[in-house]
C-alpha cells in the first residue's frame, strides 16, 4: 500500500496517463516521500491518481525497469533499498558514458549553448553557497542532463537517463559527506572551462575524473556502512 498520499494537482485527462503516473511515482520515490520498502499497490495508486489500473500498472512496471522498485514475492512491487555496493558498479559505467557525452557535446557546442550552461552553473553555485542541498541535487542533475542532450546521441543519452534514478539516490548519500557540494561545483566549473576551450579530449578526461571522484565517495560510504554493521554485531555479542 502507498502509505503517503501522492501529492499531485491532478493528472491531465487524455493520453499519456501512464507517463504522468510514472513521473508522480518517480518524483515521490526520489524525494523520499515513498521510502524504501513501500509497497506500490496498483489499486491504491489508481485510486489516488484517479486513473484506471492499466496506466497505474504500466507506471509501476517502468519504475521497476528503472531499478527504483523491485518485485517481492507475495508483496508485489516494493520501493528499492539503496544498495551502495551496486551503485559503485553503476558509476564505473557512468564514468565511461558521461565522459563520452561531454566529449561529443564539446565538439558540437556553440557559444550560446556554453553561455547558457555558464548561467546554470552560476545558479548552482548560489545554491551551494546557500547550503541548499535539494536545489544542489536538482541543478547538478540538470547540468549533466543538458550535456547529454547536447551530445546529439539519443542512445547515449537514454543509457545515462536510465541510470539517473540510482544516481540521484546516491547523491542523497554523497552530498551529505564533508565537502561534497563545494567539491561538486568546483568540478563542474572545470568541466565547463574544458568545454569552453573546445578540446573534446580534455573535457572527457575532466568529466571522467569528476565521476571517478563520486565513485570514490560511494566507496567510502560503503566502507562506513560495513564498519557500522560490524560494530553493531560486536555490541550484540
Amino acid at each position: 500500500m502507498v502509505d503517503q498520499p501522492l501529492v499531485t494537482a491532478g493528472l491531465a485527462r487524455g493520453d499519456g496517463l501512464a507517463e504522468q503516473a510514472y513521473t508522480v511515482l518517480r518524483d515521490a520515490i526520489l524525494n523520499h516521500e515513498l521510502p524504501p520498502g513501500t509497497r506500490l499497490s496498483v489499486p491504491e495508486i489508481a485510486r489516488q491518481l484517479e486513473i484506471s489500473r492499466s496506466p497505474a500498472r504500466e507506471a509501476i512496471a517502468r519504475i521497476q525497469h528503472e531499478g527504483l522498485a523491485q518485485a517481492v514475492p507475495n508483496r508485489g512491487a516494493v520501493v528499492s533499498h539503496i544498495d551502495l555496493a551496486a551503485l559503485v558498479q553503476l558509476y564505473d559505467i557512468r564514468e565511461v558514458l558521461e565522459g563520452l557525452a561531454v566529449r561529443r557535446a564539446t565538439e558540437r557546442a556553440d557559444q550560446a549553448w556554453v553561455d547558457a550552461l555558464e548561467q546554470l552553473w552560476e545558479q548552482h553555485r548560489h545554491a551551494v553557497e546557500a547550503g541548499d542541498g535539494a536545489r544542489h541535487i536538482e541543478l547538478d542533475g540538470e547540468f549533466h542532463q543538458r550535456i547529454r542532450e547536447a551530445a546529439g546521441n539519443p542512445s547515449l543519452a537514454g543509457s545515462l537517463d536510465h541510470l539517473q534514478g540510482q544516481i540521484r539516490l546516491a547523491m542523497a548519500t554523497t552530498s551529505r559527506r564533508g565537502g561534497g557540494m563545494p567539491q561538486a561545483i568546483a568540478e563542474h566549473r572545470a568541466i565547463l572551462d574544458a568545454i569552453r576551450s573546445g578540446d573534446g579530449a580534455v573535457a572527457e578526461r575532466v568529466a571522467r575524473e569528476h565521476i571517478a571522484r563520486l565513485r570514490e565517495s560511494l566507496h567510502a560510504a560503503v566502507d562506513e556502512h560495513d564498519d557500522h554493521d560490524d560494530h553493531q554485531e560486536q555490541e550484540q555479542r
